[in-house]
């Protein structure tokens, strides 16, 4: 059984930042990786914060058997990675929503295709290292640089579901979770009714209670006996994280040396941050953020329950509607662009749009030609292309910074637009590649999304209601599932 780990004590040190304004050593003793992120504005500061249940510590020293225990984690390698936050924080810095992924998340990573988004990480680390390997790479550096591929395959993967630009990462282990609880002394849960899942390990009482960090581990795995299951999973999380902000940001933490050392040998041990991350630059600048004003949210979803056409249990996203969820979280920030997948005021009747097919799939360009004519889009040229291939599908206009191409480009999922000066003024032209997962894909049960092989059982999707709202001002635990 694959355990998901809550990034709770990270989303705390890193979004606040104040525990660490007074620890001088912490930064030149975490570990890093170097992954050349951010370069692009996008309205606001991303970071994407990952859980693992990795069985090493930050710096890949395997854990101890006394501590696997302690974990009840066993002792089988594994990668996955089961929690995912995208925090996003917009650029006027007033305030940070943690978005959480769900691990099950259906989408497009690049190198395997359509997959499960907490295999990201494992499965691009899993199929570098043996290749390095067969190449004759020392195992140590193959793992090394496999991991490097892993982390990279997963921030492809969060930015292409998402549309940002990922500026920071985060990673934190099995072992890290509990010592980071452990040393703020416990966090304080509440439950709306009494528990008892031995899969996850979760016994406890209706109502309010401190747990440790062994305790809080079976606290966030439990998924099996809730009402919407990894979606309540993550409300767990959420709660968790919310209460864990409280506790850092009392006085019984900031002002206690021994909480802070802990805190501090913590994060050491069990952190992996990018290496062009200055944390304590990063927790001055954010030094007004408090508390209350971070939130906690999950992507929008589509169907909880849904299934591939070769039988495995997934959860249905529609990339659409995930950007276009993210982008508006960075309202109001001072440099915030118009994000592609963000349409612009535009009637579609007076756009013609040609449609190329670069793909290698029969009839995409018909289809997707159809789509945008259910939009209002006018019919162009719809056939081959019969241009320069292209590797990454595109929108092309004379002016790319058109409305009209903006337009389009939204409305197939936040397709890039490039310049074509060959194109009269009034036309857009589509050229489809085979990455191309939007509109008139081919999605048995929804066009727009990027789930082609899910079967269609001939019912509605399983409808998903909103989680409840979690933010880190309130006093007191909230009580959930």
């Amino acid at each position: 059984m694959h355990i998901a780990l809550a990034v709770v004590s990270v989303v705390v040190l890193l979004v606040t930042g104040l525990a660490w304004r007074s620890v001088g050593a912490l930064e030149s003793n975490l570990a890093t990786a170097r992954l050349g992120l951010g370069g692009a504005k996008d309205g606001a500061l991303d970071l994407l914060l990952v859980g693992t249940d990795s069985r090493t510590d930050a710096h890949g020293n395997p854990l101890s058997q006394h501590e696997l225990a302690a974990l009840r984690a066993g002792d089988a390698e594994a990668d996955n990675t089961d929690t995912i936050v995208l925090i996003r924080i917009p650029n006027n810095g007033e305030s940070a929503t943690a978005i959480s992924i769900p691990r099950d998340s259906y989408v497009k990573v690049p190198g395997i295709g359509m997959s499960k988004i907490n295999a990201a990480f494992g499965a691009t680390k899993a199929t570098e290292k043996q290749k390095l390997i067969d190449e004759g790479t020392n195992p140590d550096t193959a793992d090394k640089d496999a991991t490097q591929a892993g982390r990279e395959a997963l921030i492809k993967s969060v930015a292409d579901l998402t549309g940002v630009t990922v500026d920071h990462y985060a990673e934190i282990g099995l072992l890290g979770f509990v010592l980071l609880t452990d040393a703020v002394g416990g966090v304080d849960v509440c439950l709306n009714q009494a528990v008892d899942e031995p899969l996850s390990g979760a016994n406890f009482p209706a109502g309010e209670q401190t747990l440790g960090g062994a305790s809080a581990l079976s606290f966030v795995r439990q998924r099996h006996g809730l009402p919407r299951g990894d979606l309540d999973r993550i409300v767990r999380q959420q709660v968790f994280m919310a209460s864990l902000v409280h506790e850092v940001l009392s006085a019984k933490t900031l002002s206690n040396p021994g909480k802070l050392g802990q805190l501090t040998s913590a994060v050491q041990r069990s952190v992996v941050l990018d290496e062009d991350w200055d944390v304590i630059g990063f927790a001055r600048e954010l030094q007004n953020l408090a508390g209350g004003q971070v939130r906690f949210e999950t992507i929008p979803v589509v169907d909880i329950n849904a299934m591939t056409d070769y039988g495995e249990s997934i959860v249905q996203v529609d990339p659409k509607a995930v950007r276009k969820y993210v982008a508006e979280l960075a309202g109001g920030g001072d440099d915030t662009e118009t994000p592609a997948t963000v349409a612009p005021t535009v009637n579609p009747s007076t756009v013609t749009v040609d449609v190329a097919n670069d793909s290698g799939v029969g009839g995409l360009a018909s289809r997707v030609s159809e789509a945008l004519s259910a939009d209002g889009y006018r019919h162009g040229v719809v056939g081959n292309n019969t241009g320069t291939p292209v590797s990454e599908s595109q929108v092309r206009a004379a002016d790319p910074d058109s409305d009209a191409a903006k337009s389009v480009a939204a409305s197939l999922g936040g397709l890039p637009v490039v310049q074509d000066a060959s194109l009269a003024g009034g036309t857009v032209r589509v050229v489809l590649a085979a990455d191309y997962d939007g509109p008139g894909s081919g999605s048995a049960r929804a066009s727009t999304d990027s789930t082609s092989d899910i079967v269609d059982a001939g019912t509605s999707p399983t409808p998903v209601p909103p989680g409840p709202p979690i933010d880190a001002g309130r006093k007191g635990p909230q009580c959930v599932n």
